[in-house]
């Protein structure tokens, strides 16, 4: 291909709280910037209006960065792909307007992409061969989804969470451990020390390929305040079997429902992408399940486990050449946005 035919695209992730934009080259991920939001932690949680404000003011450094570490200019570019959603109203909003503004300056098409999609797509920026079809398990603070991946474009969410996500589980579960946030993080760490079969949480049944979270973590405080009332330092003195039997729930239900689905659909090869996918447990959990079941298991580089905008420029890549654009009336979608 020449040096004029070459398809550069920016694209754009701020979904959450996360600024991210990233270039692409003929499919190949030239750079990829994240700026974390530090400001949630001392809040516990995500907070939308602050995290929208933060977008606003870092978006601009953000993509000047990406353009400049790729070594390529605005000019260059051949169209922008933006995250549509779902996600945070605000966070979208200034992604979705930064983007459609950027396009109609340089006249070039705009690409939306669901975030979703993206996740399940991201380990293509490294694993360029995975055949079809292949079971795509989808795991995050937010989302908790079991996907059939017949095709870049095709896809077939079979699994959902009915209430909570693993990811939250992780966290709620954290917060009760007086550990901070981002608490998932931390539980995977402490549970290295821990053992995991110290202690036992509730396991819901769910029907089918779905999922619920909700009972485990009412399981987990009852359990945690029955304790603390017999002995006020239960939660210090025994927090790495804690953590660790928490983590090992989890991924037990997890992986629960991963077998079920790839028993009922024959697949070539199973990918988890997510904030969640960087656990070492599930990871290892997960590997472990596709050497017994001889299936082909693709994980993402951590870097592109969490939001980042490579995921969203690869999938935008694909679109690109399908001529698969947007108009410039597009609006963010935070719900009921199909994949």
């Amino acid at each position: 291909m020449t040096e004029q035919n070459r398809i550069i695209i920016l694209a754009i992730e701020s979904s959450c709280d996360d600024t991210s934009a990233s270039v692409c080259i003929d499919g190949e991920i030239i750079s990829n910037i994240v700026y974390s939001q530090r400001i949630h932690e001392e809040f516990g949680g995500v907070v939308p209006e602050l995290a929208s404000r933060s977008h606003e003011v870092k978006i601009v450094t953000v993509v000047e960065t990406a353009l400049e570490n790729a070594g390529v200019t605005k000019d260059e570019l051949v169209a922008i792909a933006f995250t549509r959603g779902p996600g945070l109203v605000g966070s979208l909003l200034v992604g979705v307007c930064f983007a459609k503004a950027m396009a109609m300056a340089l006249d070039i098409p705009l690409i939306d992409v669901h975030h979703i999609q993206a996740h399940v797509l991201s380990h293509f920026i490294e694993h360029k061969n995975t055949s079809f079809p292949f079971l795509s398990f989808v795991v995050s603070g937010g989302h908790t989804q079991l996907i059939i991946v017949r095709d870049y474009l095709d896809m077939e969410v079979i699994g959902t969470t009915i209430d909570d996500a693993a990811g939250e589980a992780f966290d709620k579960a954290a917060k009760m451990l007086k550990l901070d946030y981002p608490g998932g993080p931390w539980i995977d760490r402490l549970s290295q020390k821990g053992n995991e079969n110290a202690f036992t949480f509730a396991k819901p049944k769910i029907e089918k390929f779905n999922f619920s979270f909700s009972g485990l973590k009412t399981s987990i405080l009852y359990f945690l305040q029955k304790k603390e009332k017999e002995n006020p330092h239960f939660i210090k003195e025994n927090i790495h079997n804690l953590c660790a039997s928490v983590q090992k729930t989890i991924v037990d239900i997890l992986i629960d429902k991963l077998d079920k689905a790839a028993t009922q659909y024959p697949v070539q090869a199973i990918s988890i992408a997510g904030g969640v996918s960087a656990n070492s447990k599930f990871r290892s959990a997960v590997l472990d399940y596709g050497h017994r079941h001889n299936i082909d298991v693709v994980i993402p580089s951590f870097e592109y486990c969490t939001d980042n905008a490579g995921m969203i420029a690869i999938v935008g890549y694909f679109k690109y050449l399908k001529k698969d654009f947007c108009t410039l009336d597009v609006e963010p979608l935070v719900r009921g946005y199909q994949l």
